[in-house]
């Protein structure tokens, strides 16, 4: 019996090559763009060419069209607002620095979607994303590297479930970017040259704290910056301004370049130091998901990433209680960052991951 997948379309080369493969692949497609961000009588969705636009609609249609295969817009406004946009102003409010594609991930693009998807026959929900699903020997589902490694994009899926992962197909992981370009050509899609979009994708102009003010109403009160030692050295604009590591825009005349090293919403300071002062090689993890193994019984070596861009640092991972893991790394990190992921490898497998606290 054919198999039926429902693939989100954001109107990019990746997802549009992602059903051509499946339906390659003798799948029955169904091509779904996901409403999310969208009003559509303000400027700013209209001219956002990222997976949230109004031109993301249009192309994917034209993509599905061209296909020949069906084609639908959901409406995720609901679930967008609740489980991304108001995840990530609360963070911010906390002193935290989220990921809100993290968060996108787990509850819109695949709790919900999935759930929509086999609300109407679908049997797996697949998309472009850089990574492939494994089904281990031990019978556990889990994410590998994707074979352009370029392009990975293993870490913002981490927080995927068992269930979630067993009915997901990614059919570009076994491709590099180039490749699917050049297959996107080949067939004569319209956005085989279409440039990736790079920031978030609510926040187009990647000014985090104007949004944060404007549209969601957030106006933290100025604060003192503050050494490692306590001493008030400068008045900062609000902690919504500032992440862990940052150097740029402080506004502070050390005489040489200082770092965001602490951000306390307690006391609402910010904490400035020096180069090394920015390092640690220990961190605490809590909301843990776990991919290759359904527990960590006993302390294991892995490979953890701390962001996105992050190549990986070598450390060993051990339960403090059933939600928290500690992360001991073999040397230390710059700029731990409470809010961001911590993901766990093994030989280019996801061991699991879970959010930075401590």
């Amino acid at each position: 019996m054919t198999k039926t997948v429902c693939v989100g379309m954001s109107g990019g080369v990746d997802s549009s090559v992602a059903a051509y493969l499946l339906k390659k692949q003798g799948y029955n497609v169904i091509g779904v763009t996901m409403q999310i961000w969208q009003d559509e009588d303000t400027q700013l969705t209209s001219e956002n060419g990222g997976c949230c636009g109004l031109t993301a609609v249009d192309d994917a249609r034209r993509v599905a069209s061209k296909l020949d295969i069906p084609y639908y817009v959901m409406n995720f406004k609901d679930e967008f607002k609740k489980h991304v946009i108001d995840y990530f102003v609360d963070e911010y409010k906390n002193g935290r620095t989220p990921n809100p594609c993290i968060a996108c991930n787990r509850y819109v693009k695949w709790e919900a979607l999935l759930n929509r998807c086999m609300s109407i026959g679908g049997d797996y929900i697949a998309t472009g994303h850089y990574a492939r699903v494994i089904r281990l020997e031990n019978g556990r589902y889990t994410l590998k590297v994707a074979k352009g490694v370029a392009k990975d994009q293993t870490y913002a899926l981490y927080n995927l479930t068992q269930e979630q992962l067993s009915r997901t197909l990614m059919p570009v992981g076994e491709y590099s970017k180039d490749e699917i370009r050049d297959i996107a050509n080949e067939i004569g899609l319209l956005v085989a040259n279409k440039p990736d979009s790079q920031d978030i994708c609510f926040i187009p102009d990647g000014d985090y704290a104007g949004y944060l003010e404007k549209e969601a109403g957030l106006s933290l009160p100025s604060g003192n910056f503050v050494d490692v030692n306590g001493n008030v050295i400068g008045r900062h604009k609000g902690i919504i301004h500032y992440t862990i590591g940052q150097r740029k825009g402080l506004g502070l005349s050390m005489g040489h370049p200082v770092f965001v090293a602490d951000i306390r919403p307690d006391t609402n300071e910010v904490v400035i130091g020096e180069n090394e002062d920015i390092f640690s090689d220990r961190l605490i993890a809590d909301k843990v998901n776990f991919m290759s193994v359904d527990k960590l019984d006993k302390p294991m070596k892995v490979v953890a990433k701390i962001r996105y861009a992050h190549k990986g640092t070598p450390c060993t991972i051990s339960m403090l209680d059933d939600n928290h893991v500690e992360v001991i790394f073999d040397e230390p990190v710059r700029a731990i960052t409470k809010g961001q992921a911590v993901v766990f490898y093994e030989d280019d497998y996801i061991v699991g991951g879970g959010v930075i606290c401590g």
